[in-house]
């Protein structure tokens, strides 16, 4: 990593829990700054609004996120495990850094606002990878999607549905990783051969 990404990273990673702590409205790049521990003009070289700070660092969750995703479903092993594993890295990437805020739902509508594009795109490779895996899964035989009458492509997008939905009940408490597991549950029970449970 050049010393120039490098910095930028060390902003964004600064951003982010002064972000969650006061919210998208109340922060001000002097607050980033003095985190990061730069002058106010040394961030203004970098970034020349809050707004252009915020999009980047959803950029840097998103590629970053979406990277552990993709290798967590190319592992060898059990596909229902798998799952679990990158919606959990999904999860802890791009929803646990603002869902545990106060400020979760006004984080979530600025992401929505500045980054939709990148919101968008990452759901659409999630479903992707996700229908890849079921789809690799079902040619080997691992799990049997014939008493569904679903396809692949169904069942990932029904597993990012539910995700949308933990995300909006996400808690500190755990119980968003309670929903994740009664979801692999009802997943395994519905699609593995009982040997195979």
């Amino acid at each position: 990593m050049k010393d120039e990404d490098r910095k930028l990273a060390h902003i964004l990673d600064s951003a982010l829990p002064v972000f969650a702590r006061y919210g998208f409205q109340k922060t001000t790049m002097a607050d980033i700054a003095r985190t990061a521990g730069i002058s106010r003009a040394s961030l203004y070289l970098a970034f020349n609004s809050k707004e252009e700070l915020f999009r980047a660092g959803s950029v840097r969750a998103h590629r970053l996120t979406m990277a552990e995703v993709e290798a967590v479903l190319d592992r060898v092993g059990d596909v229902i495990d798998r799952i679990a594993a990158a919606i959990s890295a999904f999860q802890e990437g791009l929803i646990a850094p603002f869902g545990k805020s106060e400020n979760a739902k006004e984080l979530f509508d600025a992401n929505m606002e500045l980054a939709e594009d990148i919101t968008i795109a990452a759901r659409s490779k999630l479903i992707s990878l996700l229908s890849e895996a079921v789809e690799d899964a079902q040619d080997r035989g691992d799990i049997d999607l014939a008493a569904s009458g679903a396809r692949p492509a169904d069942l990932a997008a029904l597993i990012a549905a539910a995700m949308d939905g933990i995300k909006h009940n996400f808690r500190a408490d755990g119980s968003s990783d309670d929903s994740i597991r009664l979801l692999m549950r009802v997943l395994r029970l519905a699609l593995m051969p009982e040997s195979r449970r």
